[in-house]
């Protein structure tokens, strides 16, 4: 007999076929800690000493205290640690080969912590014994005479400038000169270790994008717009209430706006839309992500309110989002491990415009984060690339926003400019760019036709 966390995702992805709007297979809290640790168990074992021997790093120390978390410590405590406990300090050391035939003798993980992180990191300070902890991580150092040690310090990534200024002191004024003189950036680390997804995690993402995208078209019908009475600003909240209904959470407030044939068209994403009564003719657009299992969806949509008689969009609507799939798959064919985000923006914006396209490409990495660990691939106010996040390579096994917009002039609008967001979850296997779940290639309609 199945456990109840296999038999919960054989229902999420055994059944048939899901409504458009029909929400998937929710684990409990208890299932999600017990996925979550046996992932983070798997990360450990495969994922931390392949990063560390790409980096030549054979030491990683990440030091946090409650409240102040690095963010790459925040991944890696059980899933029952809501926080880092008073200061948590994290040793990893490579160990190398041995042996004739060279085989790993794996990375040893310790904590300067009264006790064990969770199962998979021992604890190895005894206060009684050594009663400064900073003392204690001095004499861990020295027992295995590292070659680099890498602390996470970036001016470049945020995600990877955890280390705090007093935690640096503290440690600088316990370390003995010779092996400050071997501290490196673990930059690089602390990126890699956030971005790089896990079979096990991929097993799962698309369960995942299934319930936020499901949750979005339940937002975008007739349930709950009344063309003429519903705002924009009454489904944001519909979107927060439903969220909190399922145990879920999101990592942002969502966002809904129209475009109409009779107003003019928002120019800047520096302010929210102002709040407005949904009328039939308009053309909706929601940004909407959620967080569960501590993986993000990040994903945009868009829906027609037909007017009296329709039964569809007009004809330039749809032809305009089918630019917008068009400008994505531009975007995606030119991910190529190694490229860096500037180049792959550059590429594809050429690639559009000599295409007849209007593009603008503001793709972000996804995981643990919702604006994640990775390459930026544009920003909407910075189509000519990004200088530092945008320098960074793409890897394999990365997970990516594929955020963008299209400027198409719609007839039917007496040519009045539309512009098609775009931004669909996807996943990167170092040769190919594949959709976590398939993507938007249809305008939702409100009300939804009979069947």
């Amino acid at each position: 007999m199945p456990k109840p966390l296999a038999f919960a995702f054989l229902v999420l992805f055994s059944t048939p076929a899901f409504a458009q709007d029909q929400i998937p297979a929710i684990l409990s809290m208890r299932e999600r800690a017990e996925t979550v640790d046996r992932w983070l168990e798997i990360r450990f074992e495969t994922v931390l000493p392949r990063l560390m021997r790409r980096e030549n790093v054979d030491m990683w120390v990440i030091a946090a205290r409650e409240y102040n978390e690095d963010p790459v410590i925040e991944t890696m405590l059980p899933a029952t640690w809501l926080a880092a406990r008073r200061r948590t300090i994290l040793v990893f050391f490579d160990r190398g080969d041995r042996g004739d035939r060279g085989e790993s003798r794996g990375v040893e993980r310790l904590a300067i912590a009264r006790y064990d992180v969770g199962t998979a990191i021992q604890g190895t300070w005894n206060p009684e014994e050594v009663p400064d902890q900073w003392e204690r991580l001095r004499q861990v150092i020295e027992e295995r005479d590292p070659k680099a040690i890498a602390l996470n310090r970036s001016k470049t990534f945020a995600l990877a400038d955890g280390m705090t200024d007093s935690e640096l002191d503290s440690l600088l004024e316990a370390l003995p000169q010779k092996y400050e003189e071997r501290i490196v950036s673990g930059e690089r680390l602390a990126i890699g270790w956030l971005e790089t997804r896990i079979p096990e995690e991929m097993h799962v993402y698309p369960g995942v994008v299934k319930i936020a995208r499901a949750i979005l078209a339940e937002g975008l019908s007739e349930r709950v717009i009344q063309p003429g009475a519903t705002t924009t600003t009454d489904v944001e909240w519909w979107y927060r209430d439903r969220i909190a209904e399922l145990t879920l959470d999101t990592w942002f407030h969502p966002s809904v706006s129209v475009q109409r044939a009779d107003s003019p068209g928002s120019e800047s994403f520096a302010s929210r839309p102002e709040e407005e009564t949904i009328l039939p003719g308009d053309i909706l657009h929601v940004d909407f992500g959620i967080t569960y299992l501590r993986l993000n969806t990040d994903t945009q949509m868009h829906a027609y309110v037909l007017r009296p008689g329709e039964k569809e969009a007009p004809a330039g609507l749809r032809e305009a989002l089918s630019t917008g799939n068009r400008l994505q798959d531009i975007l995606t064919s030119q991910f190529t491990s190694g490229r860096t985000g500037n180049e792959i923006l550059k590429a594809a914006l050429e690639q559009a415009k000599a295409e007849g396209i209007r593009p603008s490409v503001y793709t972000h990495p996804l995981g643990f984060h919702g604006h994640a660990a990775g390459p930026t691939i544009g920003l909407w106010d910075r189509q000519g690339g990004v200088p530092g996040p945008g320098d960074y390579p793409l890897f394999p096994d990365t997970a990516h926003s594929i955020e963008l917009n299209a400027t198409v002039s719609v007839p039917e609008w007496n040519g009045k400019d539309v512009r098609i967001m775009l931004e669909e979850d996807a996943f990167f296997d170092g040769e190919k760019t594949w959709y976590i779940d398939p993507r938007m290639e249809e305008l939702l309609l409100i009300p939804r036709p009979r069947r």
